[in-house]
């Protein structure tokens, strides 16, 4: 019987893994030399709810039905709903080997709180609230689980956007530590057809960590103490893989995979502030500092778009007739929201330098727009500016993140490594999407991808 092991690092960067450390890579080195190495272009957006679930699905955010970890549940001002595993309608892989009567052991991977019943173990993943709630399938699996872990299993690094950087360190380092020790354990026990782990702390030390390690970021000073942590995490992340390696027999396939890349934060664009500039988002009453926008304190009788923040920006038009107290006729919707796509696409650097901004129409970039979409979709700076969404900013341009310390924004790419023997593929590539992965693990593991899938099985018929 052929197997397959995943391993996921969530935010694991090509130019890092591939290029800057790839001699002090060995365990990842020997899986590339033995099959290939490739980048791996996301979902637009790049962000972990939903890419993790779009690459489990080869489906993209508009056949999902959610767009980024918050999405809209109605028309109403206030209407949005946190993107768990509930929200996930379309079957994934695991879905579809249980059904050939594949177990299947499943940890960490993002967006399957709260778990769902299947064939094998589930472990879910950072979205779990805390550990009250219940995050194992079977149930009663929590408490081997905790034991596995030196008696206390780490879901996720609590506020990861922190100035107390020793504090962040250590609680990474158990994290992966504690989540490694654990699926070794359960991957042990059983002859799984497919098992699949992934680890957060890449993202999270890339969060709290660039500025101090890339000389080309604006606050980098040579010698400081912290220097080190991302480069010595990575080689510390690659021995732990060296060890699950270790347990693996001849019959095991290993992909090594991340949801999207990292780069260096130029800055945050105050979305809000630039829209009050706009004239498009008219405040009650406005802010004596810097705070989030908050519903009730729209305007909406002179408001024609609102946004919120994050790794990329969603703009909210407020339409008559489908908003409570939209504005903006529906017969002029469509040249409004070009216009506001021409002007974010306009959008300068304090020295007027135009950063690159990309705009995106759902409609355009999806093969479905189900639910309720953001009307434009915005990457400024082509993500080497985040979107921040207080008001009170005084300023367009913040040169810290708005919801605490974050030095990195994420990458279109992230990395794509299996160490199948290159034979073996339709064609030796330097770059795959997200939606290849699904039907090539279900094609290996001698399952036919579904005709909906919208990715390409990489394995020869």
């Amino acid at each position: 019987m052929k197997k397959l092991l995943i391993i996921g690092l969530d935010c694991a960067t090509p130019e890092l893994v591939f290029e800057q450390f790839a001699n002090e890579l060995p365990n990842l080195r020997s899986l590339w030399e033995k099959g290939f190495k490739a980048k791996m272009v996301s979902t637009i957006p790049p962000i972990t709810v939903p890419a993790w679930t779009s690459m489990m699905t080869s489906k993209d955010p508009g056949q999902l039905g959610f767009y980024g970890f918050r999405n809209r549940a109605g028309y109403g001002y206030e209407e949005l709903y946190f993107a768990n595993a509930k929200y996930v309608k379309d079957k994934t892989v695991w879905n579809y080997l249980n059904r050939h009567r594949l177990k299947t052991l499943i940890f960490g991977v993002p967006q399957t709180y709260p778990p769902k019943p299947l064939n094998g173990i589930m472990v879910s993943c950072f979205l779990t609230p805390d550990k009250n709630a219940p995050y194992t399938y079977p149930e009663e699996i929590k408490m081997e689980l905790e034991r596995s872990a030196d008696g206390d299993y780490i879901i996720d690094v609590k506020d990861f956007r922190t100035d107390n950087k020793k504090r962040l360190i250590e609680q990474i380092y158990l994290m992966t530590e504690r989540r490694f020790k654990a699926f070794r354990h359960f991957y042990k026990k059983e002859d799984w057809a497919f098992a699949m782990m992934v680890e957060m702390g890449i993202d999270r030390i890339h969060h709290g960590f660039w500025r101090f390690f890339d000389s080309g970021h604006r606050l980098f000073e040579q010698g400081n103490p912290y220097q080190e942590v991302i480069p010595d995490y990575y080689i510390y992340v690659d021995k732990e893989i060296g060890k699950l390696l270790n347990e693996l027999d001849g019959k095991t396939s290993v992909i090594v995979v991340s949801d999207h890349g990292a780069k260096r934060m130029q800055g945050a664009i105050c979305v809000n502030e630039w829209l009050q500039k706009m004239g498009w988002l008219k405040l009650k009453e406005k802010p004596k500092e810097m705070t989030k926008l908050k519903m009730d304190n729209i305007d909406w009788a002179r408001t024609r778009v609102w946004s919120e923040g994050g790794y990329y920006a969603r703009m909210f038009f407020n339409v008559k007739d489908r908003e409570p107290k939209g504005i903006i006729p529906k017969s002029e919707y469509e040249k409004f929201r070009d216009e506001v796509k021409s002007a974010l696409e306009a959008i300068t650097d304090e020295n007027g330098k135009n950063i690159r901004t990309r705009v995106f129409k759902p409609e355009e970039i999806y093969k479905e727009v189900k639910n309720i979409p953001p009307d434009l979709i915005v990457h400024f700076g082509d993500l080497d500016w985040r979107s921040a969404g207080s008001i009170g900013t005084g300023t367009i341009y913040l040169y810290e993140n708005d919801t605490g310390p974050d030095d990195a924004n994420h990458a279109q790419e992230g990395i794509f490594i299996w160490d199948i023997a290159p034979g073996r593929l339709k064609a030796q590539t330097d770059s795959i999407s997200i939606y290849d992965i699904a039907p090539s693990i279900l094609q290996y593991l001698g399952i036919d991808p579904p005709e909906d899938m919208i990715g390409n099985s990489l394995i020869k018929g």
